[in-house]
């Protein structure tokens, strides 16, 4: 499984060393079938809601993020 990465540059290339969704800035996402559990792992954690898909979000430590589905 690759996944797209965009370099510095804004150009999109394909990577085997990121098989989950990658953020630009650098911190991986993790994918769940339930954030009930993500979202109480940081006192900072919020659960937004962003074209129809549910994600955990942290503002202040970006390796709590996360996706459902």
């Amino acid at each position: 499984m690759t996944a797209r990465v965009l370099d510095s540059d804004d150009r999109i290339h394909y990577s085997h060393r990121f098989p989950i969704p990658y953020d630009p800035r650098g911190h991986p996402m993790k994918v769940r079938s339930s954030l009930k559990s993500l979202k109480s792992r940081h006192r900072d954690c919020k659960v937004v809601r962003r074209k129809g898909k549910v994600y955990v979000i942290n503002k202040t430590d970006p390796r709590f993020k996360a996706k459902q589905g």
